[in-house]
């Protein structure tokens, strides 16, 4: 797989398929990679839409178990990794793309359509991570176990108090919604949105839902959509379905 090399940040990446370029950001939080696709996601956007679409994906910058590499941006955290997705998108010489984003991807969409409306034509969040009232510091509290640690080991020139510093601008500063974009800006975003909600900690189902009901032109997936598993072609269907209405005209 390529490896993109963008000032000090260095970015692996995948791509498969031909069509309408398509961004796929794997789930996983923080620890994010293009392996979870096959090894947790509950479908693998990568090979279920490769027969039409360009798909592209890549490991999260700093994940531990992948190849993605760069400095931690403390005072910018969210805009540092759609600063990634962007500049590969640029490499690729991709101007306008479809987004498709599992988890800690519902964020990154969003961001994505906020800081490049003209770009995202269409996007589609899977499982999107969110905020619960109940448990503010629950992704904060998670990555400082469960990703900071490690990566300090590997990279002895993080220290943990710059981790801190990243977790708390990126969790604990604005800890509302979908953090990376408020009510009003969902309420008047015309970039066509799709939601397959879910409803664990991680994941709530409000949030979800919350955002497909806000979006002009929102729309949301049966739910469940994963269990029983003969829900789960339906789901995809309605996936394509969303794609081609809004694919650019030929």
């Amino acid at each position: 797989m390529p490896i993109f090399d963008n000032g000090p940040v260095r970015i692996h990446y995948a791509e498969t398929g031909a069509g309408t370029p398509l961004l796929v950001i794997p789930g996983g939080g923080l620890n994010a990679t293009m392996a979870n696709l096959t090894e947790a996601a509950p479908f693998n956007a990568m090979e279920e839409f490769k027969a039409g679409y360009r798909c592209i994906a890549a490991d999260l910058r700093n994940a531990n178990a992948g190849q993605s590499s760069g400095p931690l941006e403390p005072g910018r955290p969210w805009d540092s990794y759609t600063d990634d997705h962007l500049a590969l998108m640029d490499h690729l010489g991709i101007d306008r793309f479809a987004v498709l984003g599992y988890c800690i991807g519902g964020p990154f969409t969003w961001n994505l359509i906020r800081r490049a409306p003209d770009r995202v034509i269409a996007a589609v969040l899977v499982q999107p991570s969110g905020s619960r009232p109940e448990a503010r510091d629950m992704f904060y509290d998670n990555n400082m176990k469960g990703w900071g640690p490690q990566l300090c080991a590997r990279r002895p020139e993080i220290a943990m108090a710059e981790v801190d510093a990243f977790l708390t601008r990126m969790y604990r500063t604005d800890p509302d919604f979908v953090f990376t974009v408020t009510r009003d800006f969902v309420r008047n975003c015309p970039t066509p949105v799709l939601i397959l909600p879910d409803d664990i900690p991680a994941h709530p189902y409000a949030v979800a839902m919350e955002a497909a009901l806000l979006a002009p032109n929102g729309q949301a997936s049966l739910y469940p959509w994963k269990d029983p598993p003969e829900r789960l072609p339906l789901a995809l269907r309605h996936v394509r379905t969303f794609l081609r209405a809004h694919a650019p005209a030929a």
